[in-house]
């Protein structure tokens, strides 16, 4: 596919309006706080992952409403120390999977917890453990459309804090020092990490690549994709219900939540991604902070030929010289023997 969105000059200055419901910060202030009435951690149990150097937990720990939500908690075999945290979030469709499957960040010094995205998990990967017990509301068989008409029952809303309550997880962990922790995903979990950094406000750092709910309505315009094209098909069925999706819309939008990030962000987009297109990430990137008082640390790199898999192990070589930089990880372990 070739580049289908704007021209790279123009994307390093795209900075468009952003429509925020008036109610935007407190919607979420509001949602969080019901969600921080109980105790974060439910349980975290000891669980094999057939790794010498790597030791996993199993980790449930409350979300939105209460809901138990699971989580692979994992460090670095043999290291007692207080350790900056990585939070990671999954894309879309994809659940927690196996507790061998993500090791970067591990292996690169930090504790590692990956969240679960509930009433996910069936699409990729190796599935999920969490399920969405809120997920009746009209909407499509989706969860980019379940809730679509009223923002209180999106699952976007449910899904955001539960990734707000995965940092307060992290940070309730043994071995973990929580004056550090970074939010980190791709794609859907790009998104997540995005609305984290808007909404923790001491949050070490925030690693965004190829963000999903950024720049919604262009990006609706601009591809049928999905997980965009399971709302354009959504509203293809249910022709009045335009103005009531894009009102819940708004209240995730990632750009929002950029303008009120503060942490050091380090963003990686493809310019021929057809799935989130690109103009979304520079959106947020270009706004991102402008609403803090400061001047908060941030780099952004572009793949021209790359679409949604962007700079792949590239980029991930560059997030984690920079997070080196940003969060002094941990040693690792050696080798037994």
């Amino acid at each position: 596919m070739p580049a289908f969105d704007l021209p790279t000059r123009e994307l390093e200055r795209y900075r468009p309006d952003v429509q925020e419901p008036p109610d935007f910060d407190g919607f979420w202030r509001d949602t969080l706080k019901e969600a921080a009435q109980t105790d974060v951690l439910v349980s975290v149990r000891p669980a094999e992952n057939g790794l010498r150097l790597t030791r996993t937990w199993d980790v449930t720990f409350r979300g939105f409403a209460g809901d138990p939500v699971r989580a692979w908690y994992s460090r670095p075999a043999g290291v007692g120390e207080p350790l900056p945290a990585v939070v990671e979030y999954a894309g879309y469709g994809r659940g927690r999977g196996l507790p061998h499957e993500r090791l970067t960040w591990v292996n690169a010094g930090y504790a590692h917890l990956l969240m679960d995205n509930r009433g996910q998990g069936d699409q990729y990967g190796n599935g999920g453990a969490t399920p969405d017990p809120h997920a009746s509301a009209p909407g499509g068989p989706g969860p980019a459309a379940r809730g679509l008409l009223d923002p209180r029952d999106y699952h976007y809303r449910r899904l955001i804090t539960d990734a707000v309550r995965a940092v307060a997880a992290v940070r309730a962990l043994p071995g973990v020092d929580a004056s550090r922790v970074a939010a980190v995903g791709n794609s859907q979990g790009g998104g997540l990490a995005l609305a984290v950094a808007g909404l923790v406000p001491d949050l070490a750092a925030a690693l965004v690549t190829a963000p999903f709910l950024c720049g919604i309505r262009r990006a609706l315009d601009l591809t049928d994709a999905s997980p965009y094209g399971e709302i354009s098909a959504y509203l293809s069925v249910h022709r009045g219900a335009q103005e009531a999706a894009y009102r819940t819309l708004a209240y995730m939008e990632g750009v929002s939540f950029a303008r009120r990030a503060a942490a050091p962000a380090h963003f990686g987009v493809g310019l021929r991604d057809t799935v989130c297109p690109p103009s979304g990430a520079y959106a947020a990137f270009n706004r991102y902070g402008e609403l803090t008082g400061v001047d908060p640390r941030k780099e952004i790199h572009a793949y021209p030929y790359n679409g949604h898999e962007g700079g792949d192990a590239v980029q991930v070589r560059r997030q984690l010289d920079w997070l080196g930089e940003v969060l002094e990880p941990g040693p690792v372990s050696s080798p037994p023997g």
